[in-house]
């Protein structure tokens, strides 16, 4: 851009602000190319995915710890009519069982 002002320049200014013009330009550059690199985007997609991945991958297991907790929890409180019916008909079925193989060798 032009100086409006209207004062001399020595020639070391005139080069130290090209070299630096020349610096912001090359990093404007490559951001650019970067920013527009079909590798490059893939290769940030690929990032978020795994990323992503990890996150779902970290709430499954704070899921399965929570469910795991609460099946022992209740593995622990019995309740001692449902323990005695299952009992029952666990004897009723031996019992049937029992029964039914001494009737069939008799035949």
């Amino acid at each position: 851009m032009a100086d409006t002002d209207a004062r001399p320049v020595s020639q070391d200014a005139l080069v130290a602000d090209i070299d630096r013009t020349r610096a912001d330009l090359a990093r404007t550059i490559d951001a650019i190319s970067d920013r527009v690199s079909p590798k490059r985007n893939v290769s940030r997609a690929m990032d978020e995915v795994r990323q992503r991945v990890n996150e779902l991958g970290e709430r499954a297991n704070q899921l399965g710890e929570r469910a795991s907790q609460q099946v022992g929890e209740r593995a622990g409180r019995v309740d001692p009519v449902l323990a005695g019916a299952v009992g029952a008909a666990a004897a009723v079925l031996v019992g049937a069982a029992v029964l039914f193989l001494v009737r069939r060798r008799r035949r």
